[in-house]
């Protein structure tokens, strides 16, 4: 069927040649993102990590690591592949790091973090003291020395769903100041905060006023700040000046700081696609079609958030002429994407294209059922190269 190439910045793939199902990411995009992340950096000296728990596709990495300065790591498996698949890209000169946080950590699930990370972030005061000594063991046995940091949580955000705000009352994220006191934890070099999701410089400037009103007095006595995620800093609208501003003002008063920012969505966002076949046409109540691409199983954020994707070439319900509710081809029976409508009937065999879908979807997808799992691919504008296939095997291996 006809796509609409405006709403996708891939506008040059023949999406028949795309093995379906399969997510296209287009290098050119993700460069555009990192050199937008990299003004940052040069603007404001910070640094500037790929949160890997948004975009982990390692094989665009040679593209994307020589504009940061490293990754933050969700546990040990992360900082692994950071180091081994990203640092080696860095530009020349480039230091690279690797911070790893988890809300907490077993003792197994340190030792392997340590070999890989440079900095690794505590959630509590208790995890601190529990771990401190095998850190400074490991600090004085490994060739590198490791930052240790906590976690805080300012207790402030602005962020409307509550799955996806980790300030929410009774968060597990991150030590408010009445659980942590006024003594910074004994070895503590920095502190980390995240409080923002998909959102701007406004933002980040309130709840950075947030975490300074409440933990400003511990900010002479450390090194470092990791001010997170969740900044939009490569949408077009993102007020990069403020952002700018912001962070050199917070520089200003506290000139001994090294500042770091971990992107992760905004890194890999508008730069990819899921390309679908329709399998099937069917009827009960209304019209619906049975997809390749599952909700449960690639895109699961349909139903946690909830979000809707855009499909190229379709519009509201009713909005054109064809209405259809798009399904996938799990058991499960809420495996549904939701309403779209189309220009002309949709037929088995039409491809359809879902937008924006290279951060927060392969690094959730998972093989429940079975149902295939699409492809990985990279498209330059001139070469599309399928990196990776799934099978039997990926299925069978996971459950051995």
């Amino acid at each position: 069927m006809e796509t609409t190439p405006r709403e996708t910045a891939i506008h040059d793939l023949d999406w028949e040649t795309v093995p379906s199902p399969a997510f296209v990411v287009d290098t050119r995009l993700l460069e555009r993102n990192a050199r937008r992340l990299a003004e940052v950096r040069e603007a404001t000296g910070c640094k500037v990590l790929l949160a890997l728990k948004g975009f982990a596709m390692w094989s665009a990495f040679p593209t994307i690591a020589p504009w940061l300065d490293g990754c933050s790591a969700s546990g040990p498996i992360e900082a692994q592949l950071a180091r081994e698949t990203f640092l080696p890209y860095l530009r020349e000169g480039a230091h690279g790091e690797v911070h790893t946080y988890a809300p907490a950590f077993s003792a197994q699930d340190l030792e392997e973090s340590l070999r890989h990370s440079d900095h690794v972030v505590f959630n509590s005061p208790g995890q601190i003291e529990r771990h401190l000594g095998r850190v400074r063991d490991w600090s004085q046995q490994a060739a590198r020395a490791i930052e240790l940091g906590l976690r805080v949580n300012p207790g402030y955000a602005e962020v409307d769903v509550d799955l996806y705000n980790p300030c929410a009352p009774g968060s597990r994220l991150g030590t408010s100041r009445e659980v942590a006191g006024d003594r910074l934890p004994e070895g503590v070099g920095g502190l980390h905060f995240h409080a923002l999701c998909e959102q701007g410089a406004d933002v980040f400037a309130r709840v950075l006023a947030a975490v300074e009103s409440g933990f400003g007095d511990w900010f002479p006595h450390i090194a470092w700040l990791n001010c997170g995620g969740g900044h939009w800093i490569t949408k077009p609208d993102y007020d990069m000046a403020l952002l700018v501003k912001t962070l050199r003002d917070l520089q200003r008063r506290y000139p001994h700081l090294t500042l770091y920012l971990e992107p992760g969505e905004a890194a890999a966002v508008d730069t990819g696609v899921l390309v679908a076949t329709v399998l099937d046409i069917h009827h009960n109540a209304l019209p619906l079609a049975l997809l390749d691409v599952s909700a449960t199983c690639h895109m699961p954020d349909v139903l946690e958030m909830p979000y809707r994707p855009t499909i190229h070439g379709a519009g509201a319900p009713g909005e054109k002429a064809h209405t259809y509710r798009l399904g996938g081809p799990t058991c499960l029976a809420g495996d549904v994407l939701g309403d779209w409508s189309f220009d002309q009937p949709l037929k088995p065999g039409d491809r359809l294209v879902f937008a924006d879908m290279a951060h927060y979807t392969m690094v959730k997808t998972t093989l429940f059922n079975g149902v295939k799992h699409p492809s990985l691919a990279l498209w330059d504008g001139n070469e599309l190269r399928v990196v990776r296939r799934f099978g039997y095997e990926d299925f069978r291996d996971r459950l051995s």
